[in-house]
């Protein structure tokens, strides 16, 4: 093999490496992983799966309320008073934040990733939108979701 193509097929390897590399640095980041929890999140409840909605929950939050309570509050505040059988939903660009907490007294977390999602309702009622800050942070190796409770 000549020296010429040897030096094109290290091209081609070094081209390749840098495309693998910047594509997995664009979609595989973690404000990317956290939106794609909150997104996750937001497509099981908005098929009414909200038990699996629940496991994504970080601990702070299942500690605000047991798993039976979710899975029968949830549909009914949001889909029986409102008479809406779905919804969608939109969610915002990625603020990272630093040391943010759940609530006042809680522990803060070092690292946190804020996504306002809007969801739209279409019911009885007529058409509304509810928009709400929800933040995901790594817990264990996985990524998981919060509310502010913050007063």
């Amino acid at each position: 093999m000549n020296k010429q193509k040897v030096i094109a097929i290290i091209f081609v390897i070094v081209i390749i490496t840098c495309t693998v590399f910047i594509f997995s640095m664009i979609f595989f980041s973690p404000a990317q992983r956290a939106k794609g929890i909150i997104d996750d999140f937001y497509q099981y409840e908005q098929e009414g799966m909200f038990a699996k909605s629940w496991d994504l929950f970080h601990s702070e939050m299942k500690r605000k309320f047991d798993k039976s309570d979710y899975l029968q509050d949830r549909p009914h505040v949001f889909m029986n008073h409102f008479g809406v059988t779905t919804f969608s939903f939109v969610l915002s660009d990625v603020d990272k934040l630093s040391n943010w907490k759940v609530e006042k007294d809680a522990k803060p977390l070092t690292t946190v990733y804020k996504v306002a999602v809007t969801q739209t309702y279409k019911g009885k009622y007529g058409n509304f939108q509810l928009t709400q800050e929800v933040f995901a942070t790594k817990e264990e190796g996985d990524w998981k979701v919060l509310w502010n409770y913050n007063k």
